[in-house]
């Protein structure tokens, strides 16, 4: 390999052959070949400026939900975004930093009386890995809040953009694919009683205590719920992915220690021994059932990080 990143104007140091298992909530994977954690705008400007000069591919992590990272890890640098905090840009817009966790801006939020986020509470992440994939809860997405970003491109270059000029979908947040870095997000909020948010907020975390399999590791939903325009359902069959994968008969099933929720078929968990290639093969398993029960395809809201079998 070239030559090793200096360190960050902080004196953060770069980190060779750095695990990532215990970075994530499934808790599996390889390790990254580089590694830097930064919690400031201009560390994360320089880390991937440094990954440029050296022309080292750049992959970011958040909070480790929703991802999954390879049993042989992650090639170039992984920059681990974490901490961070929020302020008010104007009296209806918050902006926080893309480290900081998305319970961390609805606590934020709620202390001061601004309504917009308290549904979210409890969602596993960062900011930028919520903007990123563009998260969803309770038939909303993360990205109908979003008013602006402000981010990093693969030239070193930082840009403010505002949410529509850039686009979220559902098959992805703004930024998928498009060689940019999440700094901060623009979020629109409204003045409301603080009491009454927090009693938002407990519904929300009441709701997914029941639902979701919370006791055991899993990702987070491993798949985008259809598109209910593009598919033809038959009656009574909910255009939900955890409900097309349950109808298929894929609850409960397993390969190695991977094993579909038999809570909610949407979550892939991790048992004893299981590795990151039993994920993908189940993943494949899933997607494969729903199309041979539905003609359904399955768009994976898991991202893989490092090299799977195509």
């Amino acid at each position: 390999m070239g030559a090793e990143p200096g360190p960050l104007p902080g004196g953060t140091r770069f980190r060779r052959n750095r695990p990532l298992a215990p970075l994530t909530t499934l808790g599996l994977g390889g390790p990254a070949e580089w590694f830097v954690e930064v919690s400031a705008e201009e560390d994360l400007v320089q880390a991937c400026s440094s990954a440029r000069r050296l022309g080292l591919p750049v992959t970011v992590l958040g909070g480790g939900s929703n991802v999954l990272v390879s049993d042989a890890g992650v090639r170039g640098l992984v920059v681990r975004v974490k901490g961070g905090g929020a302020r008010r840009v104007d009296g209806g817009t918050v902006r926080a930093f893309a480290g900081m966790t998305v319970n961390g801006l609805v606590r934020w939020c709620i202390q001061r009386g601004l309504a917009g986020l308290e549904a979210w509470a409890g969602t596993p992440g960062t900011v930028g890995g919520a903007v990123h994939g563009n998260a969803h809860f309770g038939g909303r997405e993360v990205g109908e809040l979003v008013t602006g970003l402000r981010v990093v491109d693969d030239a070193g270059r930082t840009e403010s953009v505002r949410a529509e000029a850039v686009g979220f979908g559902p098959g992805g947040g703004a930024l998928a694919g498009r060689g940019r870095v999440l700094l901060s997000a623009d979020f629109g909020v409204r003045p409301a009683d603080p009491a009454v948010l927090r009693r938002r907020a407990r519904a929300s975390l009441a709701f997914r205590k029941q639902t979701q399999p919370l006791a055991v590791p899993s990702a987070g939903c491993a798949f985008r719920n259809p598109d209910p325009e593009a598919v033809s359902l038959p009656p009574g069959v909910p255009c939900a992915a955890g409900a097309l994968l349950d109808r298929a008969g894929m609850k409960g099933a397993r390969i190695g220690g991977a094993r579909v929720s038999e809570v909610h078929a949407n979550f892939l968990t991790a048992g004893p021994g299981a590795t990151a290639a039993d994920v993908h093969r189940l993943l494949g398993n899933c997607q494969a059932a729903v199309q041979a029960a539905f003609g359904v395809n399955l768009v994976p809201e898991l991202v893989l990080l490092g090299d799977f079998p195509s």
